[in-house]
């Protein structure tokens, strides 16, 4: 692929951004990571309180892919089967068996949501982890590719009744973990509550262009960006310091307030996760016109890359997010940048 092509992709990059802040207003930032997710090729975790719009975000966005959009709700008792094929009764009395979410776009999905991940059981996460892993899933001994697929899952933070934590080595699989808050600004607020647009969200929605570009040239577009966009030998010595001060960050001075950072990290990030934070700051200096990674790249994506990754003693696992957020701040500022 040509630099020119790139450079065509990249407009069309920014236009996808642009359609879905469209729809969705006050999240320009989780938007451009679900962007770079998404050019980046990497599953996403989705945080966030219930009713801040996250259906509608990844509505929006499967709207100006294109490809298949599928969706299902994290219960008790759901069940691995639950996503391959539901069985039902006919009309002539007799059983019958159609598709499930996973099936049903066939090779076309692109986009596929869990919601609530958390309450559904180890056994489900098993199967959606191999899936994400493998881009397969064997059924009715056939085998089935999703060469295209997302998967975006969001968990249950409030109730924990009857929630199954996902495992960190389970976290590990998802590029990112991307936090959608309310936005705390006044007039965006009273928008939301008071303009009657933001009341039908299925038509709110269809103000994003369909179609932007095509779902499955992505894998192609990705290959190439991580192929044309560089790092320099003083960048890579960057990322590995940055990798060492997750496992150890006494090492390099960090201090959080009330916390000891030598009993803090139990593991530190994964290999696989430094690779995807790589891959997320090549997107990042793509999109904004430059073929080689700066720092700045990586530290736009460090904390959403990063965080959910690190193990921490469980003495600390209660305040988990803040104290993510802090360490991962402090790293950036005490690891010496080039």
């Amino acid at each position: 692929m040509s630099d020119q092509n790139l450079t065509e992709w990249r407009k069309l990059a920014l236009t996808l951004e642009g359609e879905v802040n469209k729809v969705i207003v006050g999240q320009e930032g989780p938007i451009k990571l679900i962007t770079t997710s998404i050019f980046a090729r990497g599953h996403v975790l989705l945080e966030g309180d219930v009713g801040v719009g996250k259906t509608t975000l990844l509505k929006a966005f499967a709207r100006s892919i294109g490809g298949g959009y599928e969706r299902i709700e994290g219960t008790i008792d759901l069940m691995p089967n639950d996503l391959i094929y539901h069985t039902y009764l006919g009309e002539d009395g007799k059983p019958h068996v159609s598709n499930g979410p996973i099936l049903k776009s066939g090779e076309d999905l692109s986009i596929f949501f869990f919601n609530e991940i958390n309450r559904a059981r180890p056994q489900v996460h098993s199967l959606l982890l191999r899936i994400m892993a493998e881009k397969t899933l064997s059924a009715f001994n056939n085998e089935f590719k999703f060469p295209h697929l997302i998967v975006f899952a969001d968990r249950n933070q409030v109730e924990k009744e009857e929630t199954f934590e996902i495992p960190s080595a389970a976290r590990d699989r998802f590029m990112m973990e991307i936090p959608i808050a309310i936005p705390q600004i006044d007039k965006l607020m009273t928008s939301l509550v008071f303009d009657t647009k933001f009341h039908d969200a299925d038509k709110l929605i269809e103000e994003a262009k369909e179609k932007v570009f095509k779902f499955d040239k992505l894998n192609e577009v990705s290959k190439n960006i991580q192929e044309n966009v560089n790092a320099t030998d003083a960048l890579k010595t960057y990322s590995l310091n940055l990798w060492k001060a997750t496992k150890n960050p006494g090492l390099y001075d960090i201090k959080i307030s009330g916390i000891d950072v030598n009993r803090l990290i139990i593991s530190g990030a994964s290999p696989r996760g430094i690779s995807m934070m790589m891959k997320c700051a090549r997107v990042n200096a793509w999109m904004d016109n430059r073929t080689s990674v700066l720092p700045e790249d990586i530290h736009a994506v460090f904390h959403e890359t990063i965080a959910h990754r690190l193990v921490f003693n469980p003495v600390y696992e209660l305040r988990r997010t803040e104290i993510a957020k802090e360490l991962t701040q402090e790293i950036i500022k005490k690891v010496s940048a080039p």
